[in-house]
């Protein structure tokens, strides 16, 4: 639409964050012994914090240069990861620098209706036709009730792993706080889970105090301007504070004073005066019809819901535990947990996985093993009444390997190990996970024959 010289990635800066500075650091002390102190631990870490380790490329971030103008009239360029092979182009500046000059699309890309897409394919049951007050699914929302647990010694209380929007340990606890009983709790949980100063220090405070109920407290900007109208006043006036509060701005003492006079509560005043940033109520109702319908699948297609969880999630599925018991899995989790701040990013991701893993395996379903005949490329799937592990699942092997693997067994199926190897360009990460999971039990290693195979077929 504008040309190649007007279209540039949006680069990122990828600093060190607080757990890997950790890390670091312990490593350090470790090498040099009792020398280093704790109170030189915790300035050794505030000092690596922050600092460069990398650059990148916003996920979604287009900028657009106008016509007749070139980009280094407004900053530098250069490829993520200082890779000069790249063939992306970012932005070197940080965004803020030159946004009052260049515009800024976000084109971001969203898991969830590839999802449900997925979902209906798997069920044959269209998404939109059941009703987004189905009890048993209102019900996973305060506990596992009707999740109709297996496991003896289960460990998790709440019912809303792997849900978008309500399966972090943030969202949770709001659960536990406020016990949701229909669809328009969700949208307000949602509201508050994604607002700035919203939940935290403000309506979880409040709601516990006794002083409001969840209903009564800012969740959505929306909530803003309709209850200040309901008081009496002017709807333009209204609509001034909603925004001036969802930007962070909080009340002028002309506004406060005139919120006084119609009858707003001191509490509530307060409560905008706190809030830096506050979600649209449609947002949050787009996110929870799509979150909810995800968790309808999962009460009534559990197997399915967890093909697609995983599908979403296939980078940090631990494959070397599903032929194991729930309770190992439990350990695992335990384990990476035990590394507090010195837990990876990909550890933590893996974690998000391992939750899940549990869940599905403490509801008595199992996994069937990658099979190269059956197995999707990229794609859990159901067969058999388990679910089956898609090939890009298998350690060394991503989505275009796992493509290829998948096209060379449909034009003629492997003979050999070598063979898979070649043809389909596995590495031996790849084949020692096959191999240590009996896949590629009864497969011979090569073509060829050696003698004693010879000797038996004479």
């Amino acid at each position: 639409l504008f040309g190649k010289g007007n279209v540039f990635k949006a680069g990122t800066i990828g600093t060190i964050q607080d757990r890997i500075a950790y890390g670091y650091v312990k490593t350090y002390q470790e090498e040099e012994g009792e020398g280093v102190s704790k109170w030189e631990v915790e300035r050794l870490v505030q000092g690596c914090s922050g600092i460069k380790r990398t650059t990148g490329q916003h996920p979604g971030g287009i900028i657009i240069v106008p016509e007749g103008h070139n980009i280094h009239e407004f900053c530098p360029v250069q490829h993520p990861a200082n890779d000069s092979n790249s063939e992306v182009v970012t932005t070197h500046f940080d965004y803020h620098s030159i946004d009052k000059n260049l515009l800024k699309l976000d084109l971001l890309g969203h898991d969830v209706p590839s999802q449900i897409r997925h979902l209906q394919d798997m069920t044959g049951v269209d998404p939109l036709s059941f009703s987004m007050s189905d009890p048993a699914v209102l019900k996973i929302f305060r506990g596992t009730e009707s999740l109709n647990i297996k496991e003896r010694k289960y460990r998790f209380t709440h019912g809303t792993y792997g849900i978008p929007e309500f399966g972090t340990e943030f969202v949770r606890r709001m659960l536990d706080d406020t016990m949701p009983e229909n669809f328009a709790d969700l949208v307000r949980i949602s509201g508050f889970s994604h607002g700035t100063d919203v939940w935290n220090n403000n309506a979880r405070e409040l709601i516990k105090q006794g002083i409001a109920t969840m209903r009564d407290a800012i969740s959505t900007r929306d909530d803003i301007m309709n209850y200040l109208i309901m008081k009496g006043l002017p709807k333009e006036d209204a609509f001034s504070i909603m925004e001036r509060v969802r930007k962070g701005r909080g009340v002028t003492l002309s506004e406060e004073e005139a919120l006084k006079k119609k009858g707003v509560k001191e509490w509530y005043i307060e409560s905008l005066k706190k809030i830096k940033y506050v979600f649209p109520r449609a947002h949050a109702v787009a996110y929870v019809m799509m979150s909810y319908r995800i968790a309808w699948y999962k009460v009534y297609y559990p197997l399915a819901f967890y093909a697609a969880f995983f599908t979403t999630k296939k980078d940090f599925f631990n494959l070397s535990l599903i032929n194991e018991k729930p309770s190992l899995v439990f350990d695992k989790i335990t384990e990476l947990l035990g590394k507090g701040k010195a837990m990876t990013d990909k550890e933590a991701n893996e974690i998000t996985v391992l939750e899940v893993m549990y869940e599905m395996m403490s509801r008595g379903y199992e996994f069937e093993k990658p099979d190269l005949g059956k197995s999707h490329p990229t794609r859990f799937m159901v067969a058999d009444q388990k679910v089956l592990v898609s090939l890009a699942a298998i350690p060394g092997v991503g989505e275009a390997a796992a493509r290829l693997l998948k096209e060379e067994y449909e034009n003629s199926p492997y003979k050999s190990v070598d063979e898979i190897r070649t043809r389909g360009k596995l590495n031996s990460t790849a084949i020692s996970a096959l191999r240590e999971l009996s896949c590629l039990d009864g497969i011979p290693e090569s073509d060829q024959l050696t003698l004693f195979d010879m000797q038996t077929c004479i």
